[in-house]
């Protein structure tokens, strides 16, 4: 029994050591991206430009900031997994001009848009780890049942850590939806193509790609990429911007708080809604590089100029030292004194978005 807890420690270690940053060791390793030198590429490495603060976890440094949280950690309240109701099951899709947007859990959200059904970081699975018995545990179910998805058109994946891209979860996507289009980062489509995922194509920021009719946008946004300890900021990490007839739905992925919410809203305008992350933000002098506490949020759908925004990225694994529910509760009290529309969602709940009026 001794023997097993230790293995079951050690595979703990591995769990947190990958969705930090550190890696779970070079076995676990993601194929690197090989390409020209760019603006946010030096060869080597992948790197926000214009990020303030580098996140610890991708350095040697880092395992040394880590061991301190860890040693250190406050943890807020978290239940252990319990059975809640479901959603409603989606529309099947939305008509020209209109606009859907339903939180399932963490970062998965669905967005409907011009007939288009786009899917946001899918998890469906009971952890997210690099194995299934040991790791990170959801504390309850994804707020609408996988088999009252509707038809999925398109599937955005932000970046390559296990909370994000989930292996299990794309291949139960892809079995339903054979031609279902995949969207990843630079890097990434070596990867998804040797665990058997069909149609996948990789995007530098301000690529597009159209699915249907809606443009598919790769945005910057400010994170890292790792599956292992050997492929540190090896793929690109990315935003998308999901624009119809009638504007864009903006889905942040895993982001700290910078400047690239402004250069978005530069080049693309205000987005009819954006979709932010608002959990994982403690303690706040370790995770504050790659995660937005509640009022950054709030920053950022100012910095958009977002009509309504949603969040998401939280309440469902405990990645990090805040509650299950603080971070919604604290959303609420940073919007005080502030003009900026949030739509906080029950899981499994819909949200529809009034359209842009011409002026």
């Amino acid at each position: 029994m001794k023997v097993i807890r230790r293995i079951g420690q050690a595979f703990a270690v591995i769990a947190v050591l990958a969705l930090t940053g550190l890696g779970a060791g070079c076995f676990l390793a993601a194929p690197r991206y090989a390409g020209p030198v760019s603006s946010h590429f030096n060869g080597e490495e992948f790197f926000s430009p214009e990020a303030t603060k580098k996140p610890t976890g991708v350095t040697m440094s880092g395992m040394s900031a880590m061991l301190k949280w860890q040693s250190e950690r406050q943890r807020g309240p978290w239940s252990v997994y319990r059975e809640m109701p479901y959603g409603a099951a989606p529309v099947r899709e939305v008509g020209k001009g209109a606009m859907r947007v339903t939180f399932i859990n963490h970062a998965t959200t669905l967005i409907q848009l011009d007939g288009v059904n786009v899917l946001t970081d899918p998890i469906y699975s009971d952890r997210c780890s690099p194995v299934q018995f040991v790791g990170p545990a959801r504390v309850r179910p994804p707020g609408i049942r996988f088999e009252d998805l509707p038809r999925i058109d398109a599937i955005v994946l932000s970046h390559n850590h296990y909370d994000h891209m989930d292996i299990p979860t794309l291949k139960r996507l892809v079995d339903r939806w054979p031609h279902v289009q995949i969207f990843a980062g630079l890097g990434n489509k070596v990867f998804l193509d040797s665990k058997g995922l069909p149609n996948v194509a990789e995007l530098d920021w301000w690529d597009s790609r159209e699915v249907l009719g809606v443009k598919i946008t790769s945005v910057p946004n400010q994170h890292f990429s790792n599956r292992g300890l050997g492929d540190a900021n090896g793929t690109l990490w990315t935003a998308y911007a999901l624009s119809g007839s009638n504007g864009y739905a903006y889905f942040a992925g895993d982001t700290g708080y910078g400047p690239h919410f402004t250069r978005v809203y530069e080049k693309l305008g205000a987005p009819r809604v954006a979709v932010l992350p608002i959990g994982a933000y403690k303690p706040e002098w370790f995770m504050s590089p790659v995660h937005m506490s509640p009022g950054e949020a709030v920053q950022a759908a100012t910095d958009l100029h977002a009509a309504v925004s949603v969040p998401m990225h939280y309440g469902t694994f405990e990645l990090s030292d805040e509650g299950e529910m603080e971070a919604p509760e604290t959303l609420k009290k940073s919007l005080e004194g502030h003009d900026v529309d949030f739509a906080i969602l029950d899981f499994g709940e819909a949200r529809d978005i009034a359209e842009v009026k011409a002026e």
